[in-house]
């Protein structure tokens, strides 16, 4: 189990990944295949999360009822998170002009509260497994970063106003990890396992309902998007295995 400081560290890694799509967007549009491609391999790494790590370990530490009721509140828990970020896209991009821009912005911060809180669990339990966790949302937040910085352009926000809102990203997932590793740190197992299935319900369905979908966007042909998801399964898998979680 890591220290309080080396895991706020660690939580940078996902805010790391939305800074890069932010680069991505001030430098160039990368071609469509491209994008569906990452989305697809973000989608293999979160499939591969909850399979080798998450509910393995729950299993070792809680009994098969009690993992059903933690799997089905992440469940449920990714839906309220959809729909929650979703109302905040709708209520803020209702407006006109620049006022729209700041829902994408507030949804993208959101989900790096979300990716902030599961690395912090993780590093409650582990803190090779809270790596791991942050490792695999770096790709997965590569085209948030895009889009907003995408939008700001698009709508002639000054690059330094960009620059800032950009650099304010590693605040939620760093807020994000601290909660979740204070809450978790000492935890019994019983509490432990329901907090892994937790996680792996809200993270399974959001890869489902969300990654998947808008990585069928782009259109991606098969013979790129099925590589991809399956490449990021296997990285997942080495990760796993070379980081001796």
């Amino acid at each position: 189990m890591p220290d309080l400081a080396t895991l706020l560290l660690i939580a940078l890694l996902p805010a790391a990944g939305t800074l890069a799509g932010a680069l991505v967007a001030e430098w160039r549009q990368p071609p469509p295949w491209l994008t569906g491609a990452a989305l697809h391999a973000a989608a293999g790494i979160a499939a591969a999360v909850v399979a080798v790590e998450l509910m393995p370990r729950a299993v070792g530490r809680g009994e098969q009822w009690l993992l059903a009721i933690g799997f089905m509140g992440g469940a449920v828990a990714s839906i309220l998170l959809m729909r929650t970020t979703g109302w905040i896209r709708g209520r803020l991009g209702s407006g006109e002009g620049r006022a729209g821009l700041w829902g994408v912005y507030a949804a993208v911060a959101t989900d790096l509260l979300i990716d902030g809180l599961t690395t912090g669990a993780g590093s409650a339990v582990s803190g090779s497994l809270g790596l791991l966790l942050a490792l695999s949302q770096v790709a997965a937040n590569i085209p948030g970063g895009f889009a907003v910085t995408a939008n700001f352009r698009a709508a002639d926000v000054p690059r330094s106003r960009r620059l800032i809102a950009a650099c304010a990203y590693p605040l939620t997932p760093v807020a994000g990890a601290a909660a979740g590793y204070l809450v978790l740190r000492g935890a019994g197992d019983v509490t432990m396992a329901l907090a892994l299935s937790f996680f792996a319900g809200l993270l399974l369905l959001a890869t489902i309902e969300q990654i998947v979908p808008e990585a069928d966007k782009p259109g991606a042909p098969l013979r790129i998007s099925s590589p991809a998801f399956a490449a990021g399964f296997i990285l997942l898998m080495l990760m796993s295995a070379y980081l001796d979680v």
